[in-house]
């Protein structure tokens, strides 16, 4: 193959940058760039062309590729994902915290289950709808961890409460590579036969929040009876996060106040947040309006806010097809 220069354009984080190199020079040689122009080490540079990442050498006994080799032509647009050395610092530091809350959800969510009236057997109820097999990605960082993850999820009370009262069932219960899938937060294949959800940050350095990725999970959900994200799927996803919330309130203690769904559907906006403090008891202003008022006012921001989220998880599901009927 002919010497020549490239320019390769490379995307991180909304900035663009055009990097000029040899199509015979290493794929190293990039890395080594970017190392330099963004400050991310070559060892946690990820690069995206065309939904696959790029493969440096995977073992020092073999050449490493080019840039040619690895398939990179002028003008060609890259995503690069990353984190410098001092955002890894600061992540390690929260490290701690995030176990901590991570370690409360799952406490919370092995509390025992409420029990529920049912025409039905429960014991052929639970067997028959739930999550059958969970795996994680043994070839991504700390399987054990993600293992974990997915069982909390798999066993999540409330989960399986509309699980059972849907009569869904899941063959397997998987997690989503970032890297393989940089668009996507979930995916329901087969229906129900399989349910992917991305649990890790891009960077593989941690996991997203195990509130979002349940959220997600409830989507997914949804899929099993519709394909479409028409205003019958939009119906059934609504009623599964209220009914996970509802769940969880009567779970915690015996009631529905608002105060008890504080914990599953977090505030967003300042006018939900000022009207939970009303609701809740707090002080703030608007003083002559009645409970009533305040508490129509956090319900219509929440909607709009989980409204807002659903739309948004849309965008980021790759489920689509024929609609089934619902059962």
């Amino acid at each position: 193959m002919s010497h020549e220069d490239i320019k390769l354009n490379i995307t991180f984080r909304g900035t663009s940058h055009t990097i000029s190199l040899p199509n015979d020079a290493p794929v190293s040689a990039i890395h080594a760039r970017l190392e330099a122009l963004t400050s991310v080490p070559s060892s946690l540079q990820k690069l995206i062309y065309k939904g696959k990442k790029i493969q440096p050498r995977q073992d020092d006994s073999e050449p490493e590729p080019t840039i040619a080799e690895a398939g990179l032509r002028d003008g060609i647009k890259v995503q690069m994902l990353g984190s410098t050395a001092e955002e890894l610092k600061q992540l390690n530091a929260a490290d701690s915290a995030h176990q901590k809350k991570e370690r409360i959800l799952r406490e919370r969510a092995l509390k025992p289950q409420v029990k529920l009236r049912s025409t039905g057997s429960s014991s052929t109820s639970s067997h028959q709808y739930r999550f059958h097999r969970i795996e994680p990605l043994a070839h991504l960082p700390r399987p054990e961890t993600a293992t974990e993850c997915l069982t909390t999820l798999s066993e999540d009370p409330a989960v399986l409460h509309v699980m059972q009262k849907h009569q869904f069932s899941v063959g397997l219960l998987t997690e989503l590579a970032p890297h393989e899938h940089p668009g996507l937060l979930g995916l329901n294949v087969g229906s129900g036969a399989t349910i992917k959800l991305r649990i890790r940050l891009d960077t593989y350095d941690g996991f997203r929040p195990y509130l979002e990725v349940r959220r997600v999970l409830c989507h997914e959900l949804t899929h099993n009876v519709w394909g479409e994200h028409n205003d019958d799927f939009k119906k059934l996803n609504s009623q599964l996060n209220r009914e996970v919330a509802e769940f969880e309130a009567a779970t915690a203690g015996g009631t529905h106040h608002l105060s008890d769904l504080r914990d599953t559907y977090q505030s967003s906006s300042n006018e939900e947040a000022e009207a939970l403090i009303h609701v809740l008891g707090g002080t703030g202003l608007g003083g002559n309006d009645t409970i009533e008022d305040r508490r129509k006012r956090a319900l219509e921001a929440a909607t709009v806010r989980l409204k807002n989220e659903e739309e948004e998880l849309e965008r980021s599901c790759g489920t689509s097809g024929p609609q089934k009927q619902s059962r």
